[in-house]
């Protein structure tokens, strides 16, 4: 398939005279109407102010589109009529240029300083975005100065464009526009990108964010937001949606979400979920929250002594997405009583035959409920573990913390210490 381009930036045409075919000035341009399109989102409209008001002219309608000149197909086109806002409708230099987007390649929140359009298959399509200095020259109309400038200083002005391929709109209506790579890879990022990128907008522009991730995805992100913020994120959604969300996360990270929420709205939002989700949480909220049980997650690769090593790796590959983490793997009875703990490697290194109690390790080290952030600390540094086991105070297995976990606790204060 052969695709013809033809290159503009919409600084250099906003303003132009619209001729007719004859050569008489119609009027000046003043902005696009797109639409989403096959490839690339595409113009469907021109608006042009006139001495009779702003009129809109189909995009089939124009035979010529440069920097110098738009002409019309006709003397007085047949689909010429005076425009009239509608609600939704999304025009390109008021509802992107100036605008804050997604860079969802580069991970962060831009301005746009203008719009590159090019011709694809006879439309005229956004091809992308100029978030850089020159665009802001080019803007102005300072750009061949700020070229001159710069050859005198030996420097070169760069051009800063994201393909549209990779933005995602921050506006609700003209988040249309935005192309199915975008949304997805908006998915694939990381949570603490899409944190720190919820943090830095407007709350009006929150719901378009929440709107381009899925339910898992979220609840990562929500995790990852300071307290005050998060709150205000699950202000912006209803409760079903935000019960949906609780039951896709990490047990222990549902309840420290729901641990920064006035009690009566976290109760309501417990009483929504599955049942099965909602004891798991409200028994850890239950705990103080910078405890070994506040901490801990009661998702553990749960494994019985009358295995062998092959079924104890057919049950990983079987849990591996339900539980906190795969490293290890412990044994317990009927009565929840932890007996030993295996290793991954241990696993992948020995015959599928053996038995696991011949690999398990019987000294193994844990930790109490009520134990503190240090005593968790000590025991993963000293012993050099990802993983502690949690017994409560009849000694049976509650769940583990993880190491991650505990350093989340310290991070504030490892900020506020550098900070200083």
């Amino acid at each position: 398939m052969t695709e013809e381009f033809s290159e503009i930036f919409l600084s250099t045409v906003i303003g132009r005279s619209v001729i007719n075919s004859k050569g008489e000035e119609l009027g000046l341009l003043r902005d696009l109407v797109m639409v989403p399109g096959e490839v690339f989102p595409e113009v469907s409209h021109i608006l042009f102010k006139s001495r009779k008001g702003m009129k809109s002219l189909p995009w089939s309608e124009v035979s010529l589109f440069t920097h110098v000149v738009i002409s019309t197909t006709g003397i007085k086109p047949l689909g010429l009529a005076s425009y009239k806002p509608r609600e939704g409708e999304i025009l390109v230099k008021r509802d992107l240029l100036d605008k804050q987007i997604v860079d969802v390649d580069g991970a962060k929140v831009v301005r746009v300083n203008d719009v590159k359009l090019g011709k694809l298959h006879e439309k005229l399509c956004i091809f992308s975005v100029d978030i850089g200095f020159r665009g802001l020259l080019r803007r102005l109309g300072y750009e061949r100065f700020g070229e001159h400038i710069a050859r005198l200083l030996r420097k070169e002005i760069l051009s800063t464009e994201i393909s549209w391929e990779y933005v995602q709109p921050l506006e609700t209506h003209s988040s249309k526009l935005a192309l199915n790579i975008a949304r997805n890879q908006m998915n694939e990022m990381h949570p603490a990108d899409l944190a720190d990128i919820i943090e830095s907008i407007p709350i009006q522009n929150i719901r378009t964010v929440l709107d381009s991730i899925d339910a898992e995805t979220t609840g990562e992100t929500l995790y990852e937001l300071e307290a005050d913020m998060r709150n205000v994120v699950i202000s912006q959604m209803d409760d079903e949606e935000v019960s949906d969300i609780l039951e896709e996360m990490e047990p222990d990270e549902a309840a420290d979400v729901l641990s920064d929420l006035p009690e009566e709205k976290a109760q309501e939002l417990l009483d929504m979920m599955d049942q099965e989700d909602a004891e798991d949480i409200q028994e850890l909220l239950v705990h103080e929250e910078d405890s070994a049980g506040g901490l801990m997650t009661p998702d553990y690769l749960r494994l019985s002594s009358n295995i062998t090593v092959g079924r104890a790796l057919e049950l990983v590959r079987e849990c591996a997405e339900d539980v906190e983490t795969i490293y290890y793997g412990y044994i317990v009875d009927s009565d929840d009583r932890l007996e030993g703990v295996v290793s991954l490697k241990g696993l992948l290194l020995n015959p599928p035959e053996t038995h696991i109690t011949d690999i398990m390790e019987e000294n193994f080290k844990f930790v109490s409920i009520d134990d503190e952030p240090e005593d968790m600390l000590e025991i993963l540094a000293k012993y050099d573990l990802i993983a502690v086991p949690v017994l409560d105070a009849d000694n049976r297995m509650a769940g583990i913390v993880t190491v991650d976990d505990v350093l989340a606790h310290y991070l504030p204060q490892i900020i506020k210490i550098k900070r200083r």
